[in-house]
C-alpha cells in the first residue's frame, strides 16, 4: 500500500516532532508499506497545496492525526476539505486524541472513511491488510468507519501490553534537522532538542484530563537509552524533552531511570512532566545529576477544596514543599495552573497568582488559562449531566472557540466577571515576566559597558 501521512501546520515557527504519527509510520514501514510524509508544518503549505499534491500523486491511503482543541478541530476541517476535493482522493483515515471520544461526530464532519480510536499501532496494520484485499472492516477492533450512509463503531482495542515491542519512530522519514531546532527551557543555542516518550498513560485521574490510555505502561530503561543513543549518533541530539504524560509516575520508576542514565554516561540535558507527590530532595538531586534541567508540574490550583474537586491527588502543602525542593535542587519547575473548575472563585484564582509571583524563576512565560472540558474527560460528562453542554458538536461548534476563553462556566461568576478576573490575573503575571526579562537585559548592559565584558554576544531573545 502507498500511504501519505499528513503533518499539519499549527502556525508555529518550529513545530514539535509528531511522535504519534512517527510511530504509525514505523509499524507501516515494518509491514512493507510505502510511507511518505507530507510536511505542511515545516513548509507552511496552503491547504490547497495538499489537494494538488493528491491530484498529481497516486496514494492508496492518506492519514492525519489530531489532538483535541479548537484550533486543531478547525484545522482538521480545512485539511479534510482539501483531501475531499482531490480528484484522486485515497481512503481517508483520521486518528488521535481528538476524534477518539466521539468518532461518529468526526466522521460526519470530516467525511473521512475511517477513524482509528485510541492506540493505533496494531489497528493500522490490520486496517491496511483489510484494505489491500478489500475485506470488510467489521471485525477490526479500534475503528469507526462509514459504510455508505451508515456509521459503524467497532469495539475498542485493548492496549498494547509491552510497548517495547513497538519499533522506534521512523525518524528517517521526517525532517529531524528541522524538529531538532525546537527550544525548551534551558536549551543553549548550540543544543539540538528532540521529543521522546518514556511511557504511555498516567496513574492519576484528574477530572479535566482526557487520555486514550486508561493505564500506565512505562518503556524499559534499556529501550529509552537505546533510542537516545540512536538520536545522538544519527542527529546530534543532546537534549531530550520527554513529552509523555508522566515520567515521574513513582519514586521507584524515577530513581531507576535516572540511575540508568548515570550508568550509561549519557551526559545530556532532559526535561519531563512530573508529579509533586514524588518531589523529594533525594529524588530531585538524583534527577539533577542525571541531567534533568526542567520539570513541568501540573499544579492546576492553589486551593485544597478545588484540588479535591478536580481529583488532583495533591494538596497545597505538597505543592509548596515540592516546588521549594525543586528550586533548591537547581531544577526549574514548570507551573501549570488553570481556573474555572468546580469550586473556583476569584479568591482561589488570586491564590494561584500569588503563588506564581512568589516561586516562578522565569524559565518560562506562564499565564493562567480557563479549564476546558474536553470530550472524553470526566468534566465533560459532568457538563453534559448538568446541562452545560449538549454534546461533542455543541462543544466544538459553539462553546470551544479558543483555549484562553471560557468554554463552559463551572463557577458562580458571570462569563464577563470570569474573563475580567483572568485579564487582571494575567496582567500581573505578564507584567512580572517582562519586568524580569527587562532587568536581566539591563544587567547584561551593565556588565558589558561598565565592566567591559568581552564575552558578550549581543542582545538576543529566542
Amino acid at each position: 500500500m502507498k500511504i501519505l501521512l499528513v503533518v499539519y501546520d499549527n502556525e508555529s515557527y518550529i513545530h514539535g516532532f509528531p511522535i504519534g504519527l512517527s510511530y504509525i509510520a514505523a509499524v507501516l514501514v515494518k509491514e512493507g508499506h510505502y510511507v511518505e510524509v507530507y510536511n505542511q508544518d515545516k513548509f507552511h503549505y496552503p491547504d490547497e497545496h495538499l489537494t494538488r499534491y493528491l491530484d498529481n500523486n497516486q496514494f492508496d491511503v492518506v492519514g492525519v492525526s489530531v489532538i483535541a482543541g479548537y484550533y486543531q478541530y478547525r484545522k482538521l476541517l480545512k485539511i479534510s476539505d482539501a483531501i475531499n476535493r482531490s480528484e484522486n482522493k485515497p481512503c481517508y483515515i483520521i486518528g488521535g486524541h481528538g476524534p477518539t471520544p466521539d468518532p461518529g461526530f468526526f466522521l460526519e464532519k470530516t467525511q473521512a472513511d475511517v477513524i482509528v480510536m485510541g492506540e493505533g499501532e496494531v489497528t493500522i496494520v490490520e486496517l491496511m491488510n483489510a484494505l489491500s484485499v478489500q475485506r470488510s472492516f467489521k471485525d477490526i477492533k479500534g475503528i469507526a468507519f462509514r459504510e455508505g450512509e451508515q456509521v459503524i463503531i467497532n469495539d475498542r482495542r485493548p492496549l498494547i501490553k509491552d510497548i517495547d515491542t513497538i519499533p522506534f519512530p521512523a525518524y528517517d522519514l521526517f525532517p529531524v534537522d528541522y524538529y531538532r531546532l525546537l527550544r525548551e527551557p534551558h536549551a543553549a543555542g548550540t543544543d539540538f532538542v528532540m521529543t521522546m516518550l518514556s511511557g504511555r498513560g498516567c496513574t492519576f485521574k484528574c477530572n479535566f484530563c482526557y487520555r486514550m490510555d486508561k493505564d500506565f505502561r512505562p518503556r524499559s530503561n534499556e529501550s529509552i537509552i537505546e533510542e537516545i543513543r540512536l538520536l545522538r549518533e544519527r542527529y546530534g541530539i543532546n537534549y531530550i524533552a520527554f513529552y509523555d504524560e508522566l515520567l515521574m509516575s513513582s519514586v521507584e520508576r524515577t530513581v531507576s531511570l535516572c540511575e540508568s542514565f548515570l550508568k550509561a554516561e549519557l551526559n545530556l540535558k532532559w526535561n519531563c512532566n512530573g508529579r509533586l507527590n514524588y518531589a523529594t530532595p533525594e529524588v530531585l538531586d538524583l534527577m539533577k545529576r542525571a541531567g534533568c534541567v526542567f520539570i513541568n508540574y501540573g499544579i492546576e490550583a492553589m486551593d485544597d477544596e478545588v484540588l479535591k474537586n478536580m481529583r488532583k491527588g495533591l494538596t497545597t502543602g505538597q505543592i509548596i514543599r515540592g516546588i521549594e525542593v525543586t528550586l533548591a535542587a537547581g531544577i526549574s519547575p514548570g507551573f501549570n495552573i488553570i481556573f474555572g473548575n468546580i469550586g473556583d472563585t476569584k479568591e482561589t484564582l488570586n491564590k494561584g497568582v500569588e503563588f506564581l509571583l512568589k516561586y516562578d524563576d522565569g524559565a518560562q512565560m506562564r499565564t493562567i488559562r480557563p479549564v476546558t472540558p474536553y470530550p472524553g474527560s470526566p468534566l465533560y460528562d459532568y457538563a453534559i449531566e448538568k446541562g452545560l453542554l449538549k454534546n461533542c458538536a455543541d462543544f466544538y461548534e459553539n462553546k470551544h472557540t479558543n483555549s484562553d476563553l471560557l468554554a463552559v462556566n463551572f463557577t458562580n461568576m458571570s462569563d464577563a466577571e470570569f474573563h475580567r478576573s483572568l485579564y487582571e490575573a494575567n496582567t500581573k503575571l505578564l507584567t512580572n515576566y517582562f519586568q524580569k526579562k527587562s532587568y536581566a537585559a539591563l544587567d547584561q548592559a551593565k556588565k558589558l559597558y561598565l565592566e567591559k565584558y568581552s564575552g558578550f554576544r549581543g542582545f538576543r531573545q529566542t
